[in-house]
This record gives C-alpha cells, structure tokens and sequence, in this order.
C-alpha cells in the first residue's frame, strides 16, 4: 500500500499520466490561445458565423485546461502553467495572426488531430493504471473532439 497515491493508484504510474497530462495541458493552452487569436482577427464573409464558433471553440477549451490541471492535482502531483513551458513541450505552435477562415479552420483541425492523439495515449495509460478517471475523461474528450473534427472538415468542403 506504501506505493500507492491518496486515491489508490500505483505512484509511479501517476507520475506518468501526470507527465503525460502536463502535456495534454501545454498544448491545450497553446490552442486555447490561438483560437482566441483567430476569434479576434477573423474577417470576411464569414465573420459572423466563424467569430462564434471560435469563441465557442475556447470557452470549451478553457474547461479542459481548468480539467486537465485540476486531474493532475488529484493524482497528486502539480500541473505547470507557465507558457515558457508550454512552449517547450507543446507539439502545437503558436500561430501567427490568422485573419482567413479557411486557414483558421485547417489550423484548428490540425490541432484537434494532436490533441486527440496524445489523448489516445492517454488512454492507454491510464487504463494501465487502473485510472478510471483520467481513463473516462479522456474518452468523452475524444469522443465529442472526432464530432467537432467532422464539423469543422465539413466545413472546409463548402
């Protein structure tokens, strides 16, 4: 029992998931922030109904990071929230000002597929560890993420 956490989960594996979800969490934050960039700079013809979905986009986005942050404080460990930091670990790259549509859209599906990777992995660990709760979490992520990518791909067939 002495190599167990205050939830009852082998403590080097939470370390692990916990590793693994410090990353979840940069690149979460990386994408948070550009999508943000692409709700205040978008122009054009579809202004009105993209400047919407991307602020629909981060407040969903936020939620997950205030989860994310808040799993690695129950496996006992402590999430990083510096930018530098996320930089340095994020597979996701800050972008620069993005004013198309088109692009803003293709970035952010870019994005998504990076997420719901590393959230695969994340899966796999966490059903290791015996983790139903990371293991839960990630699959609902997962799950409404591949509807979202549907969506968004749709919408650059227009």
């Amino acid at each position: 029992m002495e190599n167990l956490n205050s939830i009852g989960l082998d403590t080097t594996k939470s370390a692990e998931l916990a590793g693994k979800l410090d990353e979840l969490l940069a690149n979460y934050s990386i994408f948070y922030q550009n999508t943000r960039g692409y709700h205040w700079n978008i122009q054009g013809e579809k202004f009105f109904e993209l400047h919407v979905k991307f602020e629909e986009l981060y407040n969903e986005l936020l939620i997950k990071i205030d989860e994310v942050a808040e799993r690695i404080l129950t496996l006992g460990h402590s999430p990083n929230h510096k930018y530098s930091y996320y930089k340095t670990i994020s597979s996701i790259q800050e972008s620069n000002e993005v004013s198309d549509g088109q692009q803003a859209v293709s970035n952010i599906l870019s994005s998504f597929k990076t997420i719901i990777t590393l959230q695969r992995t994340l899966l796999e660990l966490s059903a290791d560890a015996g983790d139903e709760g990371t293991n839960a979490l990630m699959s609902d992520y997962v799950r409404a993420q591949e509807k979202s990518v549907w969506m968004y791909s749709a919408y650059l067939k227009n």
